[in-house]
């Protein structure tokens, strides 16, 4: 069973998601999440390592979080050849805990990515925190996507949908 989350098909779908780069820490990567008019949201910047840098991300705010059970996410998304990460923050915290999940999409083609729930590592700042219950998606608060491991340079990733599934 798929649980609609989010489809990226208007505008107002991008308006919730704000960036959080590196530059809260000197660094001076780039990122933003907007809308292309051809119906889907990119996940768009630029990394840069230097100033101690080396991450960009974008987050929004979850507002039904009782929708999102499941034992998977299944995102739509066209890649760059680049790595992402997909993340949930499950606390109200804006520096607190965040599961992960990485994925690599190829380059130019349309593809649905399937992240189960024992593929998110919980961390924090980057690091792994094995001491933490796996990922319950229903107590999700906020979601998020984050480019980071030396990639320098544009990236780019196209997103149509994210459901949970299960």
């Amino acid at each position: 069973m798929n649980t609609p989350f989010c489809r990226f098909d208007t505008p107002d779908t991008v308006t919730g998601w704000y960036a959080i780069d590196d530059r809260v820490m000197g660094g001076v990567s780039a990122s933003s999440m907007a809308f292309h008019m051809e119906g889907h949201a990119v996940f768009s910047g630029s990394l840069s390592v230097t100033n101690n840098g080396g991450f960009a991300s974008v987050r929004s705010p979850v507002i039904a979080s009782a929708s999102m059970g499941g034992s998977a996410c299944l995102l739509t998304v066209r890649g760059d050849g680049k790595r992402y990460k997909f993340s949930i923050r499950t606390g109200a915290e804006f520096d607190g805990v965040s599961y992960q999940a990485a994925f690599q999409p190829p380059a130019g083609e349309w593809i649905m990515v399937e992240l189960a729930s024992a593929d998110f590592i919980p961390t924090w700042r980057g690091r792994v925190l094995d001491h933490l219950p796996p990922l319950d998606p229903s107590s999700a608060r906020q979601v998020g996507l984050l480019i980071a491991d030396q990639q320098m340079g544009p990236f780019k990733l196209d997103l149509r949908a994210i459901d949970f599934v299960g």
